[in-house]
């Protein structure tokens, strides 16, 4: 029988009402194992009201209150991982030590939630003018919701909700309708935690619900990373809607290697950083630009690690490389690299035949490394979003920071060498939210914020650390003038309280 994920309204599961479902497939298979069910405009209204029914009270409650909810979810997170990470695996794809990952990744935004009480503390100047005090405090905007990706189905939706329900908030989720269950666990784990209902709700859907979000009058704002087209119809659509919005977008992540590199531990990064959970991160090094002679050494190194990678099942412990999504994301990818050689990329190696003995029916795609690449080939200027690295060659670092910045996309660089002023120099000069020096995936700790730059982010916050913090709230100043006593019409009684 197949199994159905449905929505979680005011502190319950809730049987989608539609009759719209949506296919969910295990992608190591191609079998068809879930349904999940889109919701209406109805149903985005009743979770919404339902978050705004909650906001009444839940705004008002103590820091303690909310902190301690959130010990206790972190607690079950913790021990529940393996589960979480199952979900992810049969619905994603991805080998269970990476959505192990996930889930710990996510942990950290929940531990900086339950610090909460740290960000949120106010200013106050004394005495500005005489017998005045000025105070700035940060309150909860009411209903806010998140629309998250496939590609971490628990991760990214942890980067948004605990530090928004921290804040005071009411959140309604909308998670990706290719991989949902994870979502639903997360609403079960924070109901066990002792969560008021219609603080937390998951609605599952697909553009309806996403558009009923980001006009619905209730909902203060909209969190989203996604495809840099959808992440700029969202700033658009719920910006026109009055809304404050945060939307990540896509990237082309560079890595820039240095003639002075480790040659050795650079192709190790970008092995890791490109071909990891398939390379459906948008975070992943899909473009290394080789400086100088190095060239050819390097991607020898690449290659030779490259074909070392087992793939499979993400069940089996010994795969280190899962399937892709879907089949149609599958094909989309391979296009790429079938594409290469006409454009002018010399194909080092096509991963496009592969398959697993046994799963002939996944979504399978291998390891595919293009070289000596042009900027005008497709497989440099799209985010492909599957296992395609992309060589290109420059003579100068110069030549390799004016390639970079030339991208319209600002997610994520990183540069590899041996030299502290090179280092230094790149980091001021390149034109990208998040860098790595010898690191290949600058993925920020939790107190510090994640997010692009140019068209990988649009508005003007960052994702959790303190952005996340300021996004989930908004600034009152209170200025305060009192009387002394001493000068009361009457005077004033200092004298011990006489008590007959």
């Amino acid at each position: 029988m197949t199994k159905i994920v449905n929505h979680w309204i005011g502190g319950k599961a809730v049987e989608g009402a539609s009759g719209t479902f949506g296919p969910v497939t295990d992608p190591a298979t191609g079998e068809v194992t879930t349904k999940v069910a889109f919701a209406s405009v109805d149903e985005v209204d009743a979770a919404v009201a339902a978050a705004k029914d909650a906001y009444a009270t839940w705004g008002q409650s103590s820091l303690a209150q909310r902190t301690s909810i959130l010990f206790a979810f972190r607690a079950l997170l913790d021990a529940h991982r393996d589960e979480i990470a199952a979900l992810i695996t049969a619905e994603h794809g991805k080998v269970h030590s990476d959505a192990l990952g996930e889930v710990a990744r996510g942990l950290e935004i929940v531990d900086l939630a339950c610090g909460i009480n740290v960000q949120l503390k106010g200013e106050l100047s004394t005495q500005v003018a005489s017998r005045v005090d000025v105070s700035s405090i940060r309150q909860p905007l009411g209903v806010v919701a998140g629309i998250t990706p496939f590609n971490f189905p628990a991760m990214v939706p942890m980067w948004m909700f605990p530090i928004a329900i921290a804040c005071g908030n009411t959140f309604v989720l909308k998670p990706s309708e290719k991989d949902p269950s994870a979502a639903l666990r997360l609403a079960e784990l924070l109901a066990e935690a002792g969560l008021p209902d219609g603080v937390f709700n998951v609605v599952q859907g697909d553009k309806v619900a996403v558009d009923r979000l980001l006009e619905h009058p209730d909902v203060k704002a909209v969190s989203f990373v996604g495809s840099t087209p959808i992440a700029r119809y969202i700033h658009t659509t719920a910006s026109a809607n009055g809304k404050r919005v945060q939307a990540l977008g896509g990237a082309k992540n560079h890595m820039l290697v240095l003639p002075d590199a480790d040659l050795d531990a650079a192709a190790d990064a970008a092995v890791s950083a490109a071909y990891g959970s398939a390379g459906e991160r948008c975070m992943a090094i899909s473009a290394v630009v080789a400086v100088g002679a190095i060239g050819d050494t390097l991607v020898e190194k690449i290659r030779e690690r490259a074909e070392k990678i087992k793939i499979g099942p993400g069940t089996d412990p010994a795969s280190e490389m899962g399937p892709l999504i879907t089949k149609a994301h599958r094909d989309k990818v391979a296009s790429y690299v079938e594409g290469a050689a006409a454009e002018g990329s010399e194909v080092v190696l096509d991963g496009t035949g592969h398959t697993v003995k046994g799963y002939e029916d996944g979504h399978w795609i291998g390891i595919s490394l293009l070289d000596k690449v042009p900027t005008t080939a497709k497989a440099y200027q799209d985010e492909i979003f599957g296992p395609v690295l992309c060589v290109l060659r420059v003579d100068t670092y110069e030549e390799g920071v004016a390639l970079i910045n030339s991208s319209p996309f600002g997610n994520g660089t990183a540069i590899f060498t041996r030299d502290g002023g090179a280092a230094r120099r790149f980091q001021l000069e390149i034109e990208a939210g998040m860098v790595g020096v010898n690191v290949p995936i600058p993925v920020p700790v939790g107190y510090h914020s994640f997010g692009g730059w140019k068209d990988s982010l649009f508005g003007d916050h960052h994702i959790y650390g303190n952005d996340g913090t300021h996004f989930y709230t908004r600034g009152k100043v209170v200025t305060t003038r009192w009387p002394d006593p001493a000068e009361a019409p009457t005077g004033v009684d200092l004298g011990f309280p006489r008590n007959h």
